[in-house]
């Protein structure tokens, strides 16, 4: 397809990925790295067959920063993420999008696996190096790994986010039946609880006040379900009940079995071809207490639905920062660590001063492990620039233990991280 072809949304994008490009060395930083190493597919970006992963514009943003400063790669950033959203949006259009984004997930899968593999190949490798010289190159291929597993990780989850935008579509696309009631249809569940009725509706219609008071034979019902939990009073002249101690072995039979209702619905709406509410499905059980997502997981796999636990991971990276700590720590209790961590690298992805009020109110409150667990993600996953970006919220209180972190991932993340730091103008 020529440039001028393009729809008008990738086109601006195409013609923005250029223009960055000519401010960059081409033979120099990432912008050179990826010059060598896909020579194919920085040119069918240029062209606007293809939007770039983001993980790649992130890059050569980082080179811009090294070129012309910090702050001008920030502007800059801010100028990139909407093209580029409104790019992956406009391309995930063309006809059997959602099919090649399929195949590149399980592609990236597969490259995250291989990048694991080799670090665990290059690591034993490493403990029998024979000289000094041997052992840096070494370090050197496993530093290559780390980024491929990195990228691949990033790539997966962006591609994810696109699929479920997809069959999200879709579904609000399905010709719904003709209206058995005068109202509209509006999303069910505890995750819609913020959706209004639109203008206009039948929901702005006054139902009739029954004529019965609370309690009495025929009363109707309170409010019910998640999004009303605890909403509702004591209802006047009902004889106060008596508190029950709980019973751990109820609660567990309970999570057992919701966990396994759910999976045999998922079942059912995937088989039948109802992707949406299968995907509005795994939301709801986001908002789940934590200790049932473990139990979620074993009974997703045992049915085969391995890349519905993924999706479910995905979506409970935007859960309140408190709550997706308790996540983490439900799915490592479970022997499940690997997750916990993933859960605690996609979470930190969220703005930077949004961790940092996090950070803050756990350190206030005592809760120094949870604050460790989220800067240890923090400072793996996001770029030295980001930490001192977060840094700036509060420096006295968080550049202590950011540069702890730093420092218990590698000597060098936390040269990195101090560098950054005193190039924002922090003192360490």
């Amino acid at each position: 397809m020529e440039r001028h072809q393009l729809p008008r949304v990738e086109g601006e994008f195409a013609a923005y990925f250029e223009g960055l490009l000519s401010r960059l060395d081409q033979q120099a930083g990432w912008c050179g790295v990826f010059w060598q190493r896909d020579p194919e597919g920085m040119t069918a970006c240029l062209d606007g067959q293809e939007v770039p992963p983001w993980d790649v514009v992130q890059a050569l943003l980082h080179d811009l920063a090294a070129d012309r400063g910090i702050p001008a790669a920030e502007r800059e950033a801010d100028l990139a993420r909407p093209l580029h959203r409104a790019a992956l949006a406009a391309h995930d259009t063309r006809p059997g999008s959602r099919r090649l984004l399929a195949e590149r997930l399980d592609l990236m899968l597969g490259e995250e696996r291989y990048a694991i593999d080799r670090q665990d190949h290059l690591t034993a490798q490493l403990s029998e190096a024979p000289t000094p010289h041997e052992a840096d190159r070494i370090q050197l291929d496993l530093a290559w790994a780390r980024d491929d597993q990195e990228r691949a990780r990033a790539r997966s989850e962006e591609l994810r986010a696109r699929i479920a935008e997809l069959d999200e579509k879709a579904e609000r696309d399905r010709v719904l039946p003709p209206r058995t009631a005068d109202r509209r249809k509006r999303p069910r569940g505890a995750r819609y609880g913020w959706v209004e009725a639109d203008e206009g509706s039948a929901a702005d219609e006054v139902a009739p006040v029954p004529d019965v008071m609370p309690g009495a034979v025929g009363a109707p019902e309170g409010p019910r379900g998640a999004r009303f939990a605890g909403g509702a009073g004591p209802v006047r002249g009902a004889e106060p009940q008596p508190v029950r101690e709980p019973d751990p072995a109820a609660e567990d039979a309970a999570a057992e079995d919701a966990a396994v209702q759910a999976v045999r619905e998922l079942v059912r709406l995937r088989a039948e071809g109802r992707t949406g509410e299968a995907y509005a499905l795994l939301c709801e059980a986001v908002l789940w207490p934590a200790p049932r997502l473990p139990l979620l997981a074993r009974e997703l796999e045992y049915a085969g639905l391995g890349a519905d636990w993924v999706t479910l991971l995905w979506e409970s990276a935007s859960l309140p920062v408190e709550r997706l700590v308790a996540a983490a720590d439900a799915l490592a209790a479970a022997g499940r660590a690997d997750d916990g961590a993933q859960l605690l690298r996609q979470g930190v992805a969220r703005p930077a001063p949004e961790i940092a009020d996090a950070v803050l109110a756990l350190r206030d409150a005592g809760r120094e492990r949870e604050v460790a667990a989220l800067l240890d993600a923090y400072v793996r996953v996001r770029a030295p620039q980001e930490a001192a970006r977060f840094v700036l919220h509060d420096p006295a209180r968080l550049a202590p233990p950011v540069l702890e972190a730093a420092r218990a991932v590698s000597p060098e993340r936390e040269w990195d991280v101090v560098h950054a730091l005193r190039v924002a103008g922090i003192a360490v």
